[in-house]
């Protein structure tokens, strides 16, 4: 086994169709789409039996381990249409002391952290980017609140697609920074994202690129849902009780969900799922409002803020998918205010000295207050995702100092 033979050998595909993810309707797959007919996203749809057929779960142990070990799963069909950056399996990272502080069951964290450009939407652009190169498209354009245009920013760069991104005028400075060095043009807008999408919208026609916004093409939820395929097999094939997933515009969320219903189609794992929590600030929480209310889909929410600036979309596209996911799996949403986000990733680092981004912190946040209100029980086995570094954002000052020419008092060090 060569480190690369994910990138380089040819495996047979399965992608039959598309189709309108509210409606049903079939559109035809090696095609250029946005949204469906009736304006919704469009989800993939493959040849499962075949995939039963040519996939076992010894072959994909002998395979290197990166998110393009489950190829038969997976939209690109050929190794030339690859646009990578190294995209790894990232880790399952165990909290033994706070799950013994908290008294409840096995906390674990799947740090997405690991991943090109430092967070996990580098899934869902590596996917959109490789379609994108496949299907001829030559300019692509979004909305973002910063990770996001840094992993498209990166991976069109890589393979000679142009990119225009918009952003919040607050997106954090790093963000900002990393999308124009790795080739990007980025403007700040003075709105939040769905401000930044309309424009990305508008220029559609005008400007001639292609809308990469979060569902408005297929192929992101692809490169998402390997979140899903990849803990059910560092498990042993077994779900998790519980996963908290930080959700904005639940693209992950909704590709796990769809994850585990492919793997369980072609054998993989069993009817067990684990109950879907969509996790929200409190100054940006559409579908927990949806959610509680019982409808369909989510109204935007006005005034939007909060410090965990990947979480603050006030109106999601795919609503009505994530709403289906939670009730399906009998989950829930949950909203935690800031200060409990930043409480959660200061205890998090200091009891175990893994440092999480804002949204991370806000699953761990939400994981102490659904086990103080019963919601989760102190046996459940729940899954934390940590969706970026946390080196990407502001961290606390450090003003403790020495003097090297005045004595030292060691004692008190």
């Amino acid at each position: 086994m060569k480190d690369n033979d994910n990138l380089t050998i040819e495996r047979p595909t399965f992608v039959t169709h598309l189709e309108c993810a509210m409606e049903g309707d079939r559109y035809e797959a090696d095609q250029i789409h946005n949204l469906s007919k009736a304006g919704k996203p469009l989800l993939v749809s493959y040849d499962l039996a075949g995939v039963k057929k040519a996939l076992t779960k010894e072959a994909l142990a002998q395979r290197p381990t990166d998110m393009w070990r489950y190829r038969e799963l997976l939209p690109v069909r050929k190794v030339s249409d690859i646009v990578s950056l190294g995209e790894v399996m990232t880790p399952l990272i165990r909290l033994p002391k706070l799950a013994k502080k908290l008294g409840g069951g096995e906390i674990i964290v799947k740090d997405e952290g690991r991943l090109p450009t430092g967070s996990f939407k580098a899934r869902g652009l590596v996917m959109a980017v490789s379609m994108g190169k496949a299907l001829g498209i030559r300019h692509m354009a979004m909305p973002t609140n910063g990770n996001a245009g840094a992993a498209l920013a990166a991976y069109a760069t890589s393979c000679g697609i142009k990119t225009t991104i918009f952003c919040p005028a607050d997106t954090p400075e790093v963000n900002v920074s990393e999308i124009e060095l790795q080739g990007a043009t980025v403007y700040r807008v003075n709105g939040l994202i769905d401000d930044c999408g309309k424009i990305v919208g508008e220029g559609k026609a005008k400007a001639g690129w292609f809308d990469t916004s979060t569902l408005k093409e297929p192929y992101r939820i692809e490169g998402k849902k390997t979140m899903g395929l990849e803990l059910a097999e560092q498990l042993g094939w077994e779900m998790p009780d519980v996963i908290f997933y930080p959700t904005g515009g639940g693209t992950g969320l909704i590709g796990m969900w769809k994850a585990f219903a492919e793997l369980e189609t072609i054998g993989f794992i069993g009817s067990k799922r684990p109950r879907m929590v969509a996790v929200q600030a409190s100054g940006c929480a559409p579908m927990v409002r949806a959610f509680e209310a019982g409808t369909e889909h989510a109204p935007r929410w006005e005034d939007a803020h909060t410090i965990a600036s990947g979480i603050r979309v006030p109106q999601a596209v795919g609503d009505f998918l994530i709403l289906r996911a939670m009730r399906e799996s009998k989950g829930f949403a949950i909203a935690v205010p800031d200060e409990k986000i930043s409480a959660a990733l200061n205890e998090v680092a200091r009891e175990e000295g893994l440092l999480l981004c804002p949204e991370g912190a806000a699953t761990y946040a939400a994981y102490q207050q659904s086990l103080a209100e019963g919601r989760v029980t102190k046996n459940d086995r729940v899954m934390l995702f940590n969706c970026a570094t946390g080196l990407k954002y502001p961290l606390p000052p450090v003003t403790r100092t020495l003097d090297r020419h005045k004595p030292i008092d060691y004692a008190s060090l």
